[in-house]
């Protein structure tokens, strides 16, 4: 259930026909037709000199100039005899002279891919396979020096592209038992971390990650191909409890063909490395409760590590990729919830804190990048409000502070090499994206995409604006909600209600940023005559540690408790029909839908929950063990807030929705809650989708469940 978010750019379209425009929407136009996807910026690089950014357009990477938005050159343009299939993506090296396209790419899990890389070499015009020894992953130019390092069947290997030399750095690579250079599923899920290698900024070594999970326990999946017999597919997978994979850092120098270990002790999670200089890698270490991070100096060529930092929590400590040294060797700035707030510190090479650089009663949400030769700052935050996003620049010493972003609403920033430029992605709840390019000082450059069409199609439909509002829980808890009502809204006549809920720690639903698809599933849904409504709970996000972490050990208490709350103050409204309000949610927000139709049977009388979590016992042990603890220390924590042990009190109507291929949130799950629905002799609906994963997608499936979805809601509520 990882939150974390990756900005993406390239312009980017689907292809969509003329349709006629009524003002309602169908939910063909939305899932089959795609009427209402934006444009969106995709793998825009800045070029290495910051007045230059590159575009791939489908057959060809094209040189534009920021300052103008003028086509300068085509770099490098598709020969079919070289490329027959095209190329998903691109990445240059470290001076611009080559490129390495990835082709053929196919999905693992979250992140991860399989692909075909090929490279060009732009000075000579070749095409050539980095490698015919297979199916890549994870293929990174090295900073400096023509050379590309990957990984094959859980093998670290890299290519000289100068000397046309494959190396393979190991050979103990075995599926479910050994993996180098890449990462197991649990640690590409819950920390993000996906390639497992990192090249020295010389390009003179690389520190890798050696995964043992041998003996972490399998889960199998049966997959229905139309054969006889389903196929089963095996993977590590580590519950709660259960024992992880065997993690060390190994460094290996290109020079000698040597490797050394980290000797950084025996952490439970590594879920970091980054190098400090050419000579020193960084790594950082958890404890199981993930309440005590270390960060580890390791000599490079010895291997010897000695603590640079320690942080402790008495919850636990989330993880993100705001540590940046500074290259003055002055320090390292740190993003830390150590005051209460996540903000930014100044922090020694002997450990001890220089400067806390931000501080209030607000969030800090990204590190944005550090402007060394300006003294510079950049951060994204949501001191303006929980709803919002900010970019801000501050100096390192923490004075003259600039907002930077002024629009209300939400900003996504990206910068150019140098900090000339930044792209700044703005939408709000009820408006699509809008790219612009602004300068460092924030002043508008050119618009690059402002979705004008879809907002076109947006004002020809029977819509209406969501508005936000607050209300105060009788444990004098304000929350943020946001609501949705009927175009021809009548304040005497009375409604029904449907909610939409997540609710998991750290994240949002109720936010000024646009929607997306469930968006206009929702305004299809005002259309037919509901109030839709999304309330964040406690527990969730851009709100401080304290908000957040109240749940800690309990994980679905004080959440189902505020959903509930806000559905009774609903109910009080005069304009609601309190015995018809509805609960929505996907996975955790699954899992608050079974809990809030059986703690609340009372209050809620028809929810859907698709794919939910029905014990946390049945999930994985690093977001769980997080958020819980473990079974040893949270022992009664795990069946007191699980759905199963109140289905006695369900009495509603509840469509559960789960697909076998999940890997994520194992059908296992709603297995269980079907048991024991049974055993309490309650009736539901089901609706099982074979071999789909977490996301339930593929051709007709989307517009498949919500059809299904939306019959559910007008039959039930």
């Amino acid at each position: 259930m990882n939150i974390f978010k990756k900005q993406l750019w390239l312009l980017f379209l689907l292809p969509t026909a003329v349709f006629a425009q009524s003002g309602a929407i169908t939910l063909e136009d939305l899932w089959q037709n795609y009427q209402y996807v934006p444009r969106y910026l995709s793998e825009l690089r800045s070029m290495n000199d910051g007045e230059h950014y590159s575009v791939n357009e489908g057959n060809a990477v094209v040189r534009y100039a920021f300052a103008t938005g003028e086509v300068v050159d085509t770099i490098y343009a598709i020969d079919e005899k070289d490329l027959p299939s095209g190329f998903s993506s691109y990445t240059f090296n470290d001076d611009e002279t080559a490129l390495l396209l990835a082709t053929d790419m196919e999905s693992r899990y979250r992140y991860a891919t399989f692909e075909k890389n090929y490279v060009v070499n732009l000075q000579k015009g070749s095409v050539m396979p980095l490698t015919s020894t297979g199916k890549q992953m994870y293929a990174d130019f090295a900073p400096a020096g023509n050379k590309v390092a990957y990984v094959i069947d859980n093998d670290l290997y890299f290519t000289d592209l100068n000397a046309k030399e494959e190396t393979r750095i190991t050979s103990d690579g075995l599926l479910n038992s050994i993996i180098n250079g890449g990462s197991d599923w649990v640690y590409e899920e819950e920390f993000a971390l996906v390639r497992a290698f990192e090249w020295s900024p010389d390009g003179k070594k690389i520190a890798y990650y050696r995964f043992d999970e041998t003996a972490v326990p399998e889960f199998t999946m049966p997959f229905f191909r139309g054969d006889v017999y389903p196929e089963m597919y095996t993977f590590k997978y580590p519950k709660v409890g259960e024992v992880n994979a065997k993690v060390s850092i190994w460094i290996y120098d290109l020079s000698t063909g040597q490797k050394v270990a980290a000797q950084i002790g025996t952490p439970e999670y590594i879920p970091r490395i980054k190098w400090i200089d050419t000579a020193h890698l960084c790594v950082t270490t958890m404890n199981r409760l993930q309440n005590e991070l270390q960060l580890v100096n390791v000599d490079a060529n010895t291997g010897k590590g000695s603590t640079l930092f320690t942080e402790t929590a008495s919850t636990y400590i989330e993880i993100n990729d705001d540590l940046t040294f500074l290259e003055d060797g002055s320090g390292f700035i740190w993003r830390s919830e150590m005051d209460g707030y996540s903000h930014l510190y100044h922090i020694g090479m002997d450990g001890k804190l220089i400067k806390q650089i931000t501080s209030g009663n607000w969030d800090v949400t990204e590190f944005m990048g550090y402007d060394a030769a300006n003294s510079l700052i950049y951060y994204m935050s949501v001191e303006k409000s929980p709803l919002e996003r900010h970019l801000y620049a501050v100096r390192l010493d923490g004075y003259k502070k600039r907002q930077l972003t002024t629009e209300a609403g939400t900003n996504s920033v990206t910068f150019s090499n140098g900090f000339k430029y930044y792209v700044n992605t703005h939408s709000t709840l009820n408006s699509p994206p809008v790219f612009t390019l602004y300068n460092s000082n924030g002043k508008v450059v050119r618009v690059l995409e402002d979705n004008a069409a879809l907002q076109g199609k947006m004002d020809k439909l029977d819509m209406v604006d969501a508005e936000f509002f607050q209300f105060t829980t009788s444990e004098n808890i304000t929350l943020n909600g946001y609501m949705m009502k009927p175009a021809n809204f009548d304040p005497k006549k009375k409604y029904p209600v449907f909610m939409y809920v997540y609710g998991g720690p750290g994240s949002q639903t109720v936010t000024d940023s646009y929607g997306g698809f469930n968006y206009f599933w929702f305004q299809m849904l005002t259309q037919k005559g509901y109030i839709v409504v999304s309330v964040d709970n406690r527990g969730t996000g851009a709100r401080g540690r304290d908000f957040r972490a109240v749940t800690y050990e309990n994980l679905g208490k004080y959440e189902t408790m505020d959903q509930i709350e806000a559905a009774r103050w609903l109910g009080k409204q005069s304009y609601v029909d309190a015995s018809r309000i509805g609960i929505f949610g996907w996975s955790y927000g699954g899992y608050m839908t079974a809990l809030c139709m059986t703690k609340g049977a009372d209050v809620f009388n028809a929810g859907i929950s698709v794919a939910p979590v029905s014990n946390w016992k049945y999930y994985d042990n690093i977001y769980t063990e997080r958020y819980m603890g473990t079974l040893e220390t949270n022992p009664e924590g795990f069946d007191i807030n699980s759905p199963t042990s109140y289905t006695d009190l369900f009495k509603g109507e509840m469509l559960l929705v789960h697909g076998t291929g999940d890997d994520n949130v194992h059908w296992q799950n709603s297995a269980e809650l079907i048991n024991a629905l049974v055993k309490s002799n309650k009736q539901f609906d089901l609706m099982i989708y074979p071999n789909r994963n977490h996301g339930i997608y593929g051709g007709t499936t989307r517009l498949n469940l919500y059809t299904k979805m939306t019959h559910f809601l007008l039959e039930n509520l």
